[in-house]
């Protein structure tokens, strides 16, 4: 009775935690039943839960378990608030991630991770968007909370207040109850490190993995984990720098007489076709979430006429894969050719913004004007910061554009077809100067806004994902038909690219499906009509893209220059989901996920993936990549030679 007397606000504690967190993943499983059932012992998850919970509670105990066994009783009367209001705050906040988590999993296929709290850093555009994609769910959430703070500011001096225990009996009963609480937060006391995220891995779907937690926990974790992201070693696994180089290396389709740098190891001349004339500019047009299921010569829907129109002017590549499922991950393997890694996009880290490769650096010092033309804010996400101490001289953004003669502006900034006005504005002021410039589009971004009358609705609503990809498309032919009358046109290679596809989701650990993107490169030189299909990444079309331009160029990028690439060289691609990697070669994937053993698929089309046996080397080569990204970043040395 004493020992319940003395605890009785954390066993309270405890109990109402675990009611949150298992009625949400009851609901959660409730509401994914029809593919949750589709693994095998999907029961698991509640065991798992049960688990995962009973940790988390225990480390927020240990701080008021402390307090109650050191402090005598005339102190604890004096803080009993204290109790009351830190034990509500987690609970409450433990209640609002619960509450988030089903839109979450919608949108990302997963639990609320590092992505949650990156996006509260944008109020203005996250706020526009939840208030008019999710605004049921947020009444129905504030509802909740607010009833649930009511009842427990209520509630808080039964439940929590502190009750008087003799203070010899407090320090006698310490140790036992301090026991079961460094157990309850290690789950084990067998194993060398406490249990984390990973031991909730039981099956190879990624969703029904994710039921096994609870959102506090992974947000939690993933801004722990933030401690690894300089060192992929720690997550995945050990590798010599040189041997991972090596491996890269091997990938590449470079001859080792071509690397130029030893301090720069992935230094080398990249040759072009000496018959070129003459020098050509460069415009990247990245589409917002433009997956290869929307686009008709794909063999998506039919939401993108104008498109396909444009690829018998250009060379399709109909075999590509984005690296991950971001915009800054699009922009990072688009424009600075990077590999995808553990941390996060390179867009967004500290010692990646200066000194740091982009194309725009490249051909800046070759004498080319580089120009960055976006709707919207250009800060989000990093991307201004990012792009000015890399090569960008000029940044177009919202604050650039008239209002009063824009087509229209909505949550995210300008339409689409206000940036194609923009920009072929701004390419037509650059008379006979060479440019680079990227673009960067954002309609096709929910709340999916666009202005009418534009396009034929494929979807009756007008603002949905369907109805914004054919906006978006029609916006890529407007840009095209006004370019085709500008003197720029003819000196111009043109790529349209996808950033990546809209909600990355499957039940595989990696949805490679998802991950099909397009990109259609237009220009002199470039062949009409023709597609390029063999499998390819993200990260191969920048070192493609420059192969046209009409000028040998030095650069670090591992990408493969997919011109020179021999007809018998196995295509590759390289994608990241959340921590889980994917390495694929041909239908050979290898999936790395943190502290646990590679996996190796055998890819049957881009939804079945059957398991196999692992082949050491290719596990091995997936390791490189992941540890050759994070040696290059961390000792600043994917850089051209005169930056520092």
């Amino acid at each position: 009775m004493k020992i319940y007397i003395f605890i009785k606000p954390i066993i309270n504690f405890f109990l109402i935690g675990l009611l949150i967190t298992t009625i949400s993943r009851l609901v959660l499983f409730l509401i994914f039943m029809e593919r949750v059932t589709q693994t095998p012992d999907y029961w698991m998850i509640f065991p798992i839960g049960l688990r995962m919970d009973i940790i988390l509670l225990s480390y927020i105990s240990f701080l008021p378990t402390l307090l109650l066994a050191v402090l005598p009783d005339n102190y604890l009367q004096k803080i009993k608030k204290f109790f009351s209001f830190y034990f509500i705050a987690f609970l409450f906040l433990l209640l609002f991630m619960e509450l988030a988590s089903y839109d979450f999993i919608k949108e990302y296929d997963t639990r609320p991770n590092k992505l949650f709290i990156d996006y509260l850093i944008y109020p203005k555009e996250v706020v526009g968007t939840l208030l008019k994609s999710y605004l049921t769910s947020m009444l129905f959430s504030f509802l909740v909370l607010g009833i649930a703070l009511y009842y427990s500011i209520k509630k808080a001096a039964f439940w929590f207040y502190p009750k008087f225990v003799a203070y010899r009996t407090k320090l006698m009963l310490f140790p036992l109850v301090a026991f079961l609480l460094f157990f309850g937060a290690r789950s084990s006391l067998v194993s060398k490190r406490p249990i984390n995220a990973s031991n909730a891995i039981f099956s190879t779907d990624q969703l029904t993995n994710n039921l096994g937690l609870n959102s506090m926990y992974t947000v939690g974790f993933a801004l722990y984990s933030l401690k690894n992201e300089s060192n992929a070693a720690k997550m995945y696994g050990e590798m010599d720098t040189n041997e991972a180089i090596s491996r890269v290396k091997k990938y590449m389709g470079v001859p080792q007489a071509n690397f130029t740098d030893a301090n720069l190891p992935l230094m080398h001349l990249q040759k072009t076709n000496t018959t070129l004339a003459k020098t050509y500019n460069v415009v990247i047009f990245l589409q917002e979430s433009l997956g290869a299921e929307y686009v008709g010569s794909l063999g998506g829907l039919p939401l993108t006429p104008e498109f396909d129109k444009l690829t018998k002017e250009g060379m399709l590549f109909s075999n590509l894969y984005c690296t991950g499922t971001r915009s800054v991950r699009g922009i990072e393997a688009v424009v600075t050719g990077f590999l995808p890694s553990p941390s996060e996009s390179v867009v967004k880290l500290s010692n990646s913004q200066t000194g740091f490769y982009t194309l725009a650096e490249n051909l800046r010092e070759k004498g080319y004007q580089t120009s960055f033309i976006y709707g919207g804010m250009a800060n989000f996400d990093n991307m201004a910061a990012f792009f000015n101490g890399n090569g960008f001289s000029k940044i177009i953004d919202e604050k650039d554009y008239d209002s009063s003669k824009a087509a229209f502006k909505g949550t995210w900034g300008y339409s689409d077809e206000d940036l194609a006005t923009k920009a072929n504005s701004y390419f037509k002021s650059m008379g006979n100067k060479p440019f680079f410039s990227l673009m960067f589009s954002t309609s096709n971004h929910e709340p999916f806004e666009f202005p009418d009358g534009r396009i034929k609705l494929y979807d009756k609503k007008k603002n949905t994902v369907n109805n914004a990809m054919k906006y978006a498309d029609f916006s890529i032919g407007k840009f095209f038909e006004m370019a085709k009358k500008e003197a720029y046109f003819k000196n111009t290679i043109f790529l349209v690219i996808a950033d990546h596809n809209t909600r990355t989701y499957g039940k595989n650990l990696v949805p490679i499906n998802k991950f099909h993107i397009p990109a259609l490169l237009i220009g002199p030189n470039v062949s009409k009509g023709e597609a390029y299909k063999k499998l390819c990444s993200q990260i191969d079309i920048a070192p493609t893209l420059l192969s046209f331009i009409g000028m040998d160029i030095n650069d670090p990028m591992p990408g493969r220059n997919l011109m020179s690439l021999a007809a018998n060289v196995p295509g590759r691609a390289i994608m990241q989901f959340h921590d889980n990697n994917a390495f694929r070669v041909e239908n050979q994937v290898v999936i790395l996920q943190p502290n646990t053993k590679p996996l190796q698929f055998e890819m049957k089309n881009d939804t079945v993936l059957i398991p196999t046996k692992l082949n050491p080397e290719l596990a091995k080569d997936a390791l490189a990549h992941i540890t050759t990204a994070s040696y290059l970043y961390k000792e600043r040395k994917y850089r051209m030679k005169g930056q520092k």
